[in-house]
């Protein structure tokens, strides 16, 4: 199986030190929050993307995508009641399917909770229809890239739509979309009530990426989610992406995180998580 982390586990530390120390600690891969790097990409120049990709290809990682989409700038809303802010957001992820492409990824995690919301009064169905009217540049624009879309189930109350993963298929089976698809969160779906394994086999067609985390938001290994299980589901399915490390408690420090974390996951896949 390959393995990344994302790259907000390392709060305070520059990009370059950032690859050579995932690469140091074992992993294949990186995964980025876009916000990290610049609080808008589009100010990213053409030159500076070329350097994020370069350094993380010299650390000997690939760049598996994007995540935590639209945290910045402030303001966007795929579900606004605002047209404005709905075509900017519009635009916005567009400019990310071309920033994923430009630093060598090929996935983009739209989880973002505050900023789809539904809207005030409004339903879900509204909310849907939105959804898929700020969607369409950037999937289209994916799909020139070669870009897989995951549109992620969040738990309340963290989110209020699309809060399971046979929420998140349905909308890509309405959607119709071919870049489009959901991601497993381990965390997210320990709120289903379901046997993980259970589910990831229900919905491993339209899996198209995968964050390893604990119930208790942290990393795996430190709680008491057990990934046997997890991982041999993921086997049983023939999964070829990538398993992600997204922490959100980044106690102890990164480096314990990331080095136990892998540790963990590397023994649950031989499994033998002790």
């Amino acid at each position: 199986m390959k393995y990344a982390v994302c790259n907000e586990t390392f709060q305070d530390w520059d990009w370059s030190r950032t690859c050579d120390h995932v690469a140091e600690l074992g992993y294949a891969g990186i995964e980025v929050a876009p916000f990290t790097l610049a609080s808008d990409v589009r100010t990213i120049s053409c030159a500076n993307r070329e350097l994020v990709g370069k350094a993380a290809r010299r650390a000997g990682l690939e760049v598996v995508g994007l995540h935590w989409l639209l945290v910045s700038p402030k303001g966007l809303s795929v579900t606004s009641d605002d047209d404005e802010v709905r075509a900017e957001t519009s635009d916005y992820l567009a400019a990310l399917a071309d920033f994923c492409a430009d630093i060598g990824g090929h996935i983009l995690v739209l989880g973002s909770p505050a900023q789809r919301r539904l809207p005030s009064g409004g339903t879900a169905e509204l909310a849907a229809c939105r959804l898929q009217q700020c969607l369409a540049k950037a999937l289209d624009r994916a799909q020139i890239h070669g870009i897989t879309l995951c549109l992620e189930p969040l738990p309340l109350p963290e989110a209020d739509f699309v809060l399971s993963l046979r929420e998140a298929v349905d909308l890509i089976a309405r959607f119709g979309h071919p870049a489009l698809r959901t991601i497993f969160d381990v965390k997210s779906a320990s709120s289903e009530g379901i046997p993980l394994p259970n589910l990831i086999r229900e919905f491993s067609p339209w899996i198209g990426h995968f964050h390893a985390n604990d119930a208790n938001r942290r990393g795996p290994g430190f709680g008491e989610t057990d990934f046997v299980p997890i991982l041999q589901a993921l086997h049983d399915v023939k999964y070829e992406g990538y398993i992600s490390i997204e922490v959100f408690d980044y106690s102890p420090d990164p480096t314990t995180i990331a080095r136990d974390g892998l540790a963990y996951l590397r023994r649950c896949e031989a499994g033998k998580p002790g």
